[in-house]
């Protein structure tokens, strides 16, 4: 075990045998009710809290009005004003910009200002952890610039001078295009506003503009409607640039949306937990079509070429670009999403790109799934077009590698899309930067080499069409190929230049290179299965039982172990060991230090910030649910706890007997479904109970239950597709009354509950 494992379990320890403690000596003796303190904290959570943006808080205990504030010990030192709705609960709000030194992480001390009691809240320096997310260029090609969310920073790489300029920009910024006018468009997560950032005078200038609350991504058409995907609404906004940014239509869309293309079709847009791509009317917003991988789809090259008719649906779609001579669009992911088949093959990673047909007008071309091809290992991400040569560009973030695709021939054919790859340009990290084994591990039986630690997140080509800029996550630096050759397979990397420092959390670094990486070219990566830390639909996996589960999300798992159905390890660090050393095949096993660094990453993944709450932190009295139904979600707290029998199984402050471990490793028979219906022969469908999933987050979870089938469901054709978009009310209401007592509740009563849950 090592040192750092060994730590956290001796402060878990001692941080469990002190709760022990204090909970036996607060306990009454008889006929002692009034010496019971008049005010007392029970819980505050979730217990896991970034410093990168505000995160509302929930808290509970007894008489709690007569309390008005939450206090921080040292380092944080703060006082948090403190909204009580009654005596057993109250909210609050961490706060941006707490300073937490370099350390990745802080446990800290929370009591109130009256009274006894504490709890522990666990901060994450993410402040400190600069993450690369997105790049974009100025019209003239001068500057590059880089997004890093966790730090509210762009990073403006003057490509004459090579001197790297800091852009302060709002909270949690996401993704970045180019307007017509020239100017840089900002989208931001947790800041509903846009930042427009001006190159014109030699030096940035940023002013803001109005946008949508969570923006996941941004794209730019050619006659100045910026598309914005917003992830806390499930929802794409179109804004009008030329017009003061005004919105000029708004769609729900299928949860998670992220990817965006503008298409001469309409715009494309890709879900990350369902799969599907949806094609919207530019200029209206109206949904023209959407498509999936399903039964029969071809699959060229890689591991599950021989299983296109055992496909279910697709995975998420990371990039999405498109050619306006073909009328193709091109999409990375990890492949079609096989399930159950005869020869019991389960988690089927094939990383690569798929050719898409769009419609087009006077022709019968439709929106559908061509093909896809595999490349066997790796995991594609970023995908730039070149028109002129035919070429496609794609980043693998797992393998550090840009591959070079005949996007020409991808589109003709089965046939010609397996002669499609044109050349593998490996980029290697900076001299000096850590490894996470040593050299001679890598390049060696069949395993990957050192440039997986790149992380290739973006790409950018210039307009003249001879260099390819690759944006690394991993290593903050900004590679440049030479492509001119690139169409005889004669493209190389030319050289690396700096943008940020990204070792001052060295081994959390090192745990983020380990959670993306595909050391073993087996397609299989942390991040493969858990996009970004989070969900991404469902998977036919687990040896035993064999059968179809939602992929869960890792955010804040750190709090609720055991992890698996039926329950296989017991720790972040026994997992980290567990699945790090499986998805490379034992080839070769995790070290020591390996498992520390990425459970040291992977625990440090917390749940977003709850959207739906006030600027206090509080639940508002009335919400609108994604189906349009409009509930109470303090009315729906009171019955979470009381009529609806939530609270037993979902108690404060994670809503799972999961968080402590007296009530730990509960798995039980709700009444909820079992299996996915789906070749029933070919799936084990042994049952031994379900893990007490955690609520908080739960507004951004799709599909839910064990099995998915709150939010998907079986076609008739052998597909998976998509039943609802609010899978909690199916969650909540389908099962009852031996999941919760929902069917005690009235409609409008249900409705404030669901609003109670969302608001979690």
């Amino acid at each position: 075990m090592t040192r750092h494992v060994v730590l956290s379990v001796l402060v878990l320890g001692l941080v469990s045998a002190c709760r022990r403690a204090d909970t036996a000596s607060s306990a009454p003796v008889p006929d002692a009710a009034a010496s019971l303190p008049v005010t007392r904290l029970l819980t505050v959570g979730p217990r896991l809290v970034s410093n990168q943006t505000s995160t509302p808080l929930i808290v509970t205990g007894v008489g709690l009005t007569q309390a008005r504030e939450l206090v921080l010990g040292a380092p944080v030192s703060r006082r948090l004003p403190l909204v009580a709705l009654d005596d057993q609960h109250a909210f609050t709000r961490f706060p941006t910009g707490v300073e937490l030194g370099v350390a990745p992480e802080v446990l800290v001390e929370a009591t109130l200002d009256v009274g006894e009691g504490r709890a522990e809240l666990r901060l994450i320096n993410d402040t400190r952890f600069p993450d690369l997310v997105a790049l974009a260029s100025t019209a003239d090609e001068r500057w590059l610039v880089a997004v890093s969310t966790t730090d509210d920073t762009l990073y403006a790489l003057d490509t004459s001078s090579r001197k790297v300029t800091r852009v302060a920009v709002d909270d949690g910024p996401s993704s970045i295009a180019r307007l017509p006018t020239g100017q840089l468009v900002v989208a931001h997560l947790f800041s509903p506003t846009l930042a427009l950032v001006d190159f014109s005078s030699g030096a940035p200038v940023v002013s803001r503009a109005a946008g949508p609350l969570m923006a996941a991504s941004v794209a730019v058409a050619d006659d100045g409607l910026v598309f914005v995907a917003e992830q806390a609404r499930d929802s794409v906004v179109a804004l009008d640039a030329r017009d003061g940014f005004k919105e000029k239509w708004r769609t729900p869309v299928a949860p998670n949306p992220r990817a965006l293309a503008v298409t001469q079709a309409g715009l494309a847009v890709g879900s990350l937990q369902t799969g599907e791509i949806e094609l919207l009317e530019a200029s209206t917003g109206k949904v023209l079509g959407a498509t999936q991988p399903g039964p029969g789809t071809p699959i060229v090259g890689g591991t599950t070429k021989a299983y296109g008719s055992f496909v279910m649906n697709g995975k998420a779609p990371r990039a999405l670009v498109a050619s306006s001579k073909t009328g193709d669009l091109f999409v990375s992911s990890i492949g079609p999403n096989i399930g159950p088949n005869p020869d019991k093959m389960e988690v089927s990673m094939n990383g690569g790109v798929a050719a898409l047909t769009l419609p087009q007008p006077g022709s019968k071309r439709a929106l559908g799934w061509s093909r896809h091809l595999g490349f066997g290992a790796g995991v594609t991400e970023a995908l730039v077009l070149d028109e002129a040569s035919g070429l496609l560009y794609a980043s693998d973030v797992s393998l550090g590698l840009v591959r070079i695709v005949d996007a020409r021939k991808l589109a003709r054919g089965d046939a010609e899309a397996a002669k499609a790859l044109v050349q593998e340009v490996a980029l290697p990290p900076p001299d000096g930067f850590p490894r996470i084994r040593p050299d001679e591990d890598f390049n060696v039986s069949g395993r990957a080499g050192p440039s997986l630690h790149s992380g290739p997140r973006a790409l950018v080509l210039s307009k003249d069409r001879k260099s390819l800029w690759a944006l690394n996550r991993f290593t903050g630096t900004i590679a440049r190929l030479d492509v001119t050759k690139a169409l005889a397979g004669k493209a190389a990397w030319k050289e690396q230049l700096p943008l940020v420092d990204v070792l001052a959390q060295k081994t959390r670094r090192l745990g983020q290179v380990l959670y993306f990486a595909d050391l073993g070219k087996t397609a299989m990566s942390c991040d493969a299965c858990h996009l970004e830390g989070h969900g991404e639909g469902v998977l036919f996996e687990k040896t035993m039982p064999l059968r179809i589960y939602r992929s869960t999300t890792v955010r804040g798992s750190r709090e609720t172990p055991p992890y698996f159905t039926p329950a296989s390890t017991h720790s972040m660090g026994e997992t980290s060991k567990m699945v790090g050393s499986r998805n490379r095949y034992q080839n070769p096993p995790m070290t020591p230090e390996e498992i520390e660094a990425l459970t040291l990453y992977s625990s440090l993944i917390p749940t977003l910030p709850n959207p739906f709450v006030d600027e206090r932190g509080v639940p508002p009295e009335t919400l609108t649910l994604p189906d349009g139904a409009t509930g109470n979600p303090r009315r729906g707290l009171a019955l979470f706890e009381g009529k609806a029998a939530c609270a037993g199984c979902h108690p404060a402050p994670q809503y799972t007997t999961d968080q402590d471990p007296a009530t730990r490793g509960r798995f039980i028979d709700v009444g909820t479904p079992r299996f996915m219906p789906l070749r029933e022969g070919l799936q084990n469908t042994l049952f031994k109970g379900f893990g007490t999933p955690a609520l908080v987050g739960s507004w951004d979870v799709f599909p839910m239950l064990t099995t998915g089938l709150a939010g998907l469901e079986v076609r008739a054709d052998g597909s998976v597709g998509v039943a609802t978009r609010f899978p909690l009310r199916v969650a909540v209401e389908r099962w009852a009354p031996t999941h919760g007592r929902a069917d005690l509740l009235t409609p409008q009563e249900r409705d404030d509950l669901l609003a109670f849950i969302v608001s979690l």
